[in-house]
């Protein structure tokens, strides 16, 4: 037996007066609390906050806002920007490599990536040129890895050229 069908028949036996009482959620209301956010590197946390009230995620399944009192989920985030919109109107803006963010109850978000920089760190030109030397391996006569490696650094360059645009 699996150890799935064995996990769905210990929860049948279990009484209906014992188990806790299922919490239901819709979709996030416009809440005024902020979110509690902690972004983080496996070696610093570059970003942490209690007073956000906006985070714009670059989330694998497409772009998303999360505000106060969101769904609680788990996101797989692609190469892309962060974008932290503060109460006081200011707004701070990260390239992560990618990664994953956390929604939690109790409007906690955690974005932990391998790889992330304040956006104002970049030159434009540099990214081009790096572009460009991506672009002859991944089109060049290299050896697979070498192509393959190519084509996965000219995803993330492109995508941080166009934030920087």
């Amino acid at each position: 037996m699996s150890s799935l069908r064995i996990a769905r028949a210990a929860l049948r036996v279990k009484s209906a007066a014992i188990r806790a009482p299922l919490l239901r959620r819709g979709y996030a209301d416009v809440a005024p609390d902020k979110i509690q956010l902690s972004l983080a590197l496996p070696h610093q946390s570059i970003y942490k906050s209690t007073d956000v009230v906006q985070v714009n995620i670059p989330a694998e399944t497409g772009e998303m806002g999360i505000l106060a009192s969101h769904v609680p989920s788990i996101e797989q985030l692609k190469p892309g920007l962060i974008e932290i919109i503060e109460e006081s109107g200011g707004s701070k803006q990260f390239f992560l490599s990618g990664g994953f963010a956390v929604v939690q109850p109790g409007s906690l978000l955690s974005i932990n990536a391998v790889e992330g920089f304040p956006l104002e760190d970049f030159s434009a030109e540099a990214v081009r040129n790096q572009i460009s030397e991506a672009q002859k391996i991944a089109s060049g006569s290299g050896s697979e890895q070498d192509i393959a490696e190519a084509k996965i650094e000219l995803e993330v360059l492109e995508s941080l050229q166009a934030a920087l645009k």
